[in-house]
């Protein structure tokens, strides 16, 4: 034994006297994609079917030379990547199907996830999160407005969703690499005065927000008029209504994952990352969860009820999504609840608060003095105030971002009773 230990001491030593050193191992640099916005993404108001605008060669190039001192419209993304695992299910067929059957019988179906290892967004990288981000507030708005912000290069203009004045769904666009191998669907949060811009797409984008991240079907107090029919007097709710009423196609969580199908056939080599705000950083989670995508996620409302109401299947890990916000939050927070709450004021009834895969959480309660409110929720405050410069604690322990962790022993709506209370 202590022959082997002069050995292994030894060897190394003579290994250098000799010249034989060691290689060091530098870290790599991750690699950076372009994307440019391709398509704009939209729902038609007469069905639950997805439809796409071409962004036109003259479009872009007018977008590109666009005169601004400020750096806020340029044409392309870079971003930082990296490989990461994630696991899809053998196919949508079968994913629905076990959904199906958990969903009408409470029984799970066994089902093939594949491990599949990835070119997925650096999500330890400041830069990186900075470009996604604003490929999300984007998703708000066309090239053409002042409030676009430009990205830096490497990410081509996209393909914009549900843009036509009369469309009021679902929203977005399609951004890609130069050579079609990585997309970025950037799908868009609630239109709202309290929360954005407000516009067409406001009224359901309520009706989703209260049906995805109310405990039951935004029963706040007596004064509310429900977005289902589930409540049941006191704190009981019926189980079974809150799940058939996530079932109708024109709600947005169907109409998502019509989206991926219809890019993935456009696109059928391609890598595709999700991305959102708010509404659209939750969809994109629930929609990343379904098919296996790389995800990140601003400010979202907590998807974790969601998609148990949802019956999607678990895969063996949800790490593919990362969220990110901060303390001052009160949506992404889960504290934007009650009748006086600013959420509640608005006609929002935004309760959970427990989100799936990983979350960077940017303690700026505590290491910024920001004062809870809802009025920090909006993309550009994250962009400009947040991403945009160094964040201190985290250069301080030698990290670019705050690490990333699953949020665990997290609770909500604890007041409530599910069940099974038929009407």
């Amino acid at each position: 034994m202590l022959l082997a230990s002069a050995a292994s001491l030894l060897v190394p030593l003579v290994s250098w006297l000799y010249g034989d050193k060691p290689t060091l191992e530098l870290p790599h640099e991750t690699p950076q994609l372009r994307f440019e916005l391709r398509h704009a993404h939209a729902v038609s108001s007469t069905s639950a079917h997805v439809i796409f605008s071409d962004v036109s060669p003259q479009a872009l190039k007018r977008f590109a030379v666009a005169d601004d001192p400020t750096g806020s419209t340029k044409s392309s993304y870079g971003v930082r990547s990296r490989l990461a695992k994630t696991y899809r299910p053998s196919s949508f067929a079968a994913h629905s199907r076990a959904r199906l059957r958990s969903l009408r019988f409470g029984e799970n179906e066994w089902l093939d996830w594949e491990e599949d290892e990835i070119m997925s967004p650096d999500v330890e990288n400041r830069e990186a999160l900075l470009e996604l981000a604003k490929m999300t507030n984007n998703a708000y708005v066309e090239p053409d407005d002042p409030a676009w912000y430009d990205l830096n290069g490497r990410w081509n203009i996209t393909y914009p969703f549900g843009w036509e004045p009369e469309e009021d769904g679902f929203r977005g666009h399609v951004f890609a690499t130069p050579d079609n191998s990585t997309i970025v669907i950037s799908i868009k949060g609630t239109s709202a005065g309290v929360f954005g811009s407000g516009g067409t797409t406001a009224k359901r984008d309520k009706l989703n927000d209260n049906l995805l991240f109310s405990c039951c079907c935004a029963r706040i107090d007596w004064t509310w008029t429900t977005v289902c029919g589930c409540y049941r007097g006191g704190w009981k709710c019926d189980q079974t209504c809150l799940e058939d009423s996530l079932i109708p196609e024109s709600l947005f969580y169907p109409i998502g994952t019509n989206l991926y199908n219809n890019v993935t056939y456009m696109y059928p080599n391609a890598n595709i990352w999700m991305t959102g705000h708010s509404l659209g950083g939750a969809l994109s989670s629930l929609i990343g969860v379904t098919f296996g995508l790389p995800v990140v996620t601003f400010e979202a409302p907590g998807e974790r009820l969601a998609a148990t109401r949802l019956h999607l299947p678990s895969p063996p890990s949800t790490h593919h999504v990362t969220h990110v916000y901060h303390t001052a939050d009160p949506i992404a927070m889960g504290t934007c609840n009650g009748v006086l709450s600013s959420c509640a004021l608005g006609g929002y009834a935004l309760e959970t608060a427990c989100h799936l895969g990983q979350s960077i959480v940017y303690d700026t309660v505590s290491n910024a003095s920001w004062t809870v409110d809802i009025r920090t929720h909006g993309i550009v405050n994250v962009i400009e105030k947040l991403l945009s410069d160094p964040w201190p604690p985290s250069v301080e322990v030698g990290l670019d971002v705050p690490k990333a962790a699953a949020e665990v022993d997290c609770v909500e709506c604890f007041s409530w009773e599910f069940g099974d209370f038929p009407a």
